[in-house]
């Protein structure tokens, strides 16, 4: 990946998005962990700026959150990363890193398209996070397994699915006139392909 000034500005773009998105937030009764959109933002920033901008706006904003800087819902610290939901954000660079790698190689605009970068922005943008944010929450209530995943997954997928629909619909859409070498600034600029293919 070639470094270039755009691409690290888009990178603290998504970053500020992110922070911005994390305000929308609601609380469920039964569960420490809230709904929120960060994991939209973690799903488009791989699928728009690639895996290596996708993770560097992620991992900053872990590294923010560590230093202190209010980025989510309005707090930051150690404290938000070993909370309930913080297993969940150690997540976000490798998930924007494998969704962007993954999303990058599915060519074109059409249905098939659309529907492959669908599935790989859920599976690797948002259930990945699962793997770190249920182990966490699991370790830290001292839960079994399975009362972890009813607390902390089954109430989400529905709502994650339905973000990873509307990234797939955001991506198709925005990469027609700004795929990711023209968007980050690469020096190979292509416009992606109108071809119907995966």
């Amino acid at each position: 990946m070639r470094i270039t000034v755009r691409g690290i500005i888009f990178s603290a773009l998504f970053a500020a998005l992110l922070a911005v998105l994390s305000f929308v937030s609601f609380k469920l009764p039964f569960t420490p962990v809230p709904i929120t959109l960060e994991n939209l933002m973690v799903m488009l920033a791989g699928a728009l700026l690639g895996g290596g901008y996708g993770f560097l706006s992620m991992l900053l904003v872990v590294v923010l959150v560590a230093l202190g800087v209010p980025m989510l819902d309005g707090s930051g610290g150690i404290g938000v990363l070993v909370g309930p939901s913080g297993g969940y954000v150690w997540m976000y660079p490798i998930c924007a890193l494998l969704a962007g790698y993954l999303i990058r190689r599915v060519r074109g605009n059409g249905p098939v398209s659309f529907v492959w970068i669908a599935i790989i922005a859920f599976v690797f943008g948002d259930l990945l996070c699962y793997v770190t944010g249920v182990g966490w929450l699991a370790h830290l209530y001292h839960l079994s397994l399975s009362k972890a995943l009813v607390l902390a997954a089954y109430p989400y997928l529905p709502g994650d699915a339905a973000k990873a629909v509307i990234t797939a619909l955001i991506t198709v859409q925005v990469r027609r006139v700004f795929p990711v070498e023209r968007l980050v600034g690469s020096s190979k600029v292509k416009l992606a392909s109108p071809e119907v293919s995966a």
